[in-house]
């Protein structure tokens, strides 16, 4: 895993971070569930930079 993969990782945990702080001082429903729907994909992205990080270190 090179240092920019480690660092875009670290973002992508600081984003979801700060989204589910967001999340639990939400005050409608709507906010709530934009928090959420963005939570998901950082996840989502979050999930990718891991799994190119893991066939990058099996390929080297």
């Amino acid at each position: 895993m090179t240092g920019l993969q480690r660092l875009l990782i670290r973002g992508s945990e600081k984003v979801i971070g700060h989204y589910q702080f967001l999340l639990d001082s939400a005050t409608s429903e709507q906010e709530r569930e934009r928090y959420r729907r963005r939570i998901e994909e950082e996840r989502r992205l979050l999930s990718q930079l891991l799994d190119h990080g893991d066939q990058s270190t099996r390929a080297a």
